[in-house]
């Protein structure tokens, strides 16, 4: 089914918000547990301001949320669904894995 053209855009948003590396790690480590802004700092091994800047993007999408307690700021995946977006990307890199090696192999 077509979309409208807001609708393509809203869905480019969300892939430029997952098309970095350091958020993708975030959204593997988030899939485990809820994480403070701290202990992803020290996850990625970056600045704190560096760290949030990427939460914000993940977080403006709607892909995470973030609540507050106390002095900490605690994030946490608010789409269930990308453990089997990602599951799919990784079938995609084995199935062009396996095209490069049947090349090879000819």
């Amino acid at each position: 089914m077509i979309k409208t053209k807001a609708q393509y855009e809203a869905r480019a948003q969300i892939a430029k918000a997952l098309a970095h590396p350091t958020r993708l790690l975030l959204l593997d480590a988030l899939a485990d547990k809820d994480l403070c802004v701290c202990e992803m700092t020290e996850l990625v091994g970056a600045d704190q301001s560096t760290v949030s800047k990427h939460l914000a993007i993940l977080k403006e999408t709607g892909i995470l949320q973030m609540e507050k307690q106390g002095a900490m700021n605690v994030y946490s995946l608010r789409c269930q669904c990308l453990e089997q977006f990602f599951g799919c990307i990784e079938s995609v890199l084995r199935q062009k894995v396996q095209a490069q090696q049947e090349l090879v192999e000819i």
